[in-house]
């Protein structure tokens, strides 16, 4: 299975909030489960240069999670949050901070929703409301596209071998 999928991140000037969509070929239970367990987590989340680890995920409404990512030379970048709402395999709501800033409580509000696609597809759809705008800005400056990008297309090989 070939996929053309693209990532589209919609950041209007002046706001606190980002959009991002993207289209998979795979059901989307399948990448609802891709989303929420760890032993299929840590196999696509994150840029291919950094491996990943997750230290803990408590994926319940009202749970919370760390994952480390780590580069070639072992330095560690966290990333934690608190789940507010898990919907299988509609939905679901998480705050998310890197906590690797100077300071913490730079914290955004993720609302990931799975919406079924005909032909076996799915599409996700993330809305991320930030603190400020400078904070949105920020991560969207981070390098949080290319990121993102690999780890889409590390859950592209992972859908297809799970849907062959």
């Amino acid at each position: 299975m070939t996929t053309n999928n693209q990532t589209s991140i919609h950041a209007e000037p002046g706001k606190q909030e980002f959009f991002i969509e993207r289209e998979f070929d795979a059901p989307r239970e399948l990448v609802f489960e891709a989303f929420n367990d760890p032993a299929l987590l840590v196999q696509w989340i994150g840029p291919d240069n950094l491996s990943m680890e997750i230290e803990t995920f408590d994926n319940r409404s009202g749970g919370s999670y760390r994952f480390l990512h780590f580069d070639a030379n072992g330095n560690q970048y966290a990333f934690n949050g608190v789940i507010h709402e898990i919907t299988k395999p509609e939905r679901m709501i998480r705050t998310f901070e890197f906590e690797g800033l100077p300071e913490r409580g730079h914290v955004s509000l993720e609302t990931a929703t799975f919406i079924p696609l005909e032909g076996g597809r799915s599409k996700l759809h993330i809305h991320s409301v930030f603190k400020s705008v400078a904070d949105r800005d920020g991560m969207i400056q981070s390098g949080m596209e290319g990121g993102m990008n690999d780890g889409f297309a590390k859950l592209d090989k992972l859908l297809q071998k799970r849907t062959a």
